[in-house]
């Protein structure tokens, strides 16, 4: 536990932002679910709506730095990958 005051606020706000950051890849993973679905379901309008804010969400993560841009862009990948199979 830090003594100094500056470090005891380091710790309150380092963890605001790891929830923040978590909430990100959270939402990130509900909506590859929910395009994972509309695909299996054969929905191409719920498909192509659900791959948009995916790839929103994705741009937000990485812009902010909840997600490395390696890693956005690998899920970005994998999505129009998965979207393709839907056509």
């Amino acid at each position: 536990m830090p003594n100094i005051k500056q470090q005891k606020k380091r710790v309150r706000s380092a963890e605001r932002e790891r929830l923040e950051n978590r909430r990100y890849r959270s939402t990130i993973k509900t909506f590859f679910r929910r395009l994972e679905r509309a695909v299996e379901d054969g929905d191409g309008a719920a498909a192509a709506a659900e791959h948009r804010a995916l790839m929103r969400w994705i741009d937000k993560a990485a812009a902010r730095g909840a997600l490395h841009r390696n890693t956005a862009a690998r899920r970005k990948a994998s999505a129009a990958r998965l979207l393709s199979r839907s056509s």
